[in-house]
């Protein structure tokens, strides 16, 4: 499935959450659709992203996150990763989903009365926090190369390279 087709159905799940347990969920689906798609640019997006998507492909690869029933129930959303289409168009929203699970993790943190879960939390915030980072480290780096052209920062006639 194409990436902005995840992305879009990661954050209409994300709104439709109801419940502590459905937005954790969430959270880590969105976690783990960050994780593939910065594996995935790691292999074949542009060569100036393949180091901050290696660092999005590893973070919170640790966690117990998929070991959660509701995201056992459903599957996880990111297996279906087939194309990336338009690479800033998934950063950018992916940038967007990132940030509402980081929102929607704040509201359980601060709802829950929980240890365990208010714990979890944090955790999933900062995986979130750094993700969100990484993504907005490639964007600027798309924009850089933008800006400067197919041959980096050099401007002007080529003659004005070799002098007078």
């Amino acid at each position: 499935m194409e990436a902005e087709r995840l992305i879009e159905a990661g954050r209409r799940a994300l709104a439709g959450s109801r419940g502590a347990l459905d937005v954790m969920a969430e959270a880590w689906q969105a976690q783990a659709l960050a994780r593939a798609i910065g594996s995935r640019l790691e292999l074949y997006g542009p060569v100036e992203l393949r180091s901050e998507a290696r660092a999005l492909g590893e973070i919170g690869a640790g966690c117990s996150a998929l070991d959660h029933p509701a995201v056992l129930s459903g599957g996880v959303r990111a297996a279906r990763l087939s194309v990336i289409a338009d690479v800033r168009s998934v950063l950018a929203g992916l940038a967007l989903l990132l940030g509402e699970s980081g929102i929607a993790l704040v509201g359980v943190a601060c709802d829950t009365g929980e240890d365990g879960l208010y714990w979890q939390c944090i955790e999933a915030m900062d995986a979130a926090d750094e993700s969100l980072e990484r993504v907005h480290g490639m964007l600027r780096r798309l924009a850089e190369r933008e800006r400067d052209g197919p041959y980096g920062g050099i401007r002007g006639p080529a003659a004005s390279a070799a002098g007078p």
